[in-house]
């Protein structure tokens, strides 16, 4: 079973500790607002590849979706191929009521991926790997 962090544990967490968190909802939503600090990486943009990013190297990395739901399943594949303490944020960023920042940042979450971020497995549904 994968844990979940409450927005106001993630919140004490991002002041004080290594944490990366990975959000997995569309890039649109995610330019509309999202997690002051959060990277925007879609599942299906999640590749071997895309696990040499840097947020892939925090200590901890907390996963949020729309409503706390597919972050859930994110996780714990995530939790299969890194080193990390990883959880769901509970509630997802409708629950969020911390720092939000909008638009999308300088260097695209594509680019941080990898060179195969883009041909990445593409089958309809969002499941990583």
């Amino acid at each position: 079973m994968i844990p979940e962090t409450t927005p106001a544990e993630l919140q004490t967490r991002l002041e004080e500790d290594d944490v990366a968190v990975v959000d997995i909802r569309d890039p649109s939503s995610y330019a509309d607002g999202h997690i002051d600090g959060a990277v925007n990486v879609p599942p299906n943009r999640l590749s071997p590849e895309a696990l040499d990013a840097p947020w892939a190297q925090a200590d901890e990395i907390v996963v949020s979706c729309y409503v706390g739901e597919s972050s859930k399943r994110v996780a714990m594949v995530l939790g299969e191929h890194l080193d990390a303490e990883i959880s769901s944020l509970r509630g997802g960023f409708e629950a969020w009521d911390g720092p939000v920042a909008s638009g999308r940042p300088e260097s695209s979450a594509a680019a941080d991926e990898g060179p195969s971020a883009g041909s990445a497995h593409r089958s309809g549904h969002d499941a990583p790997f």
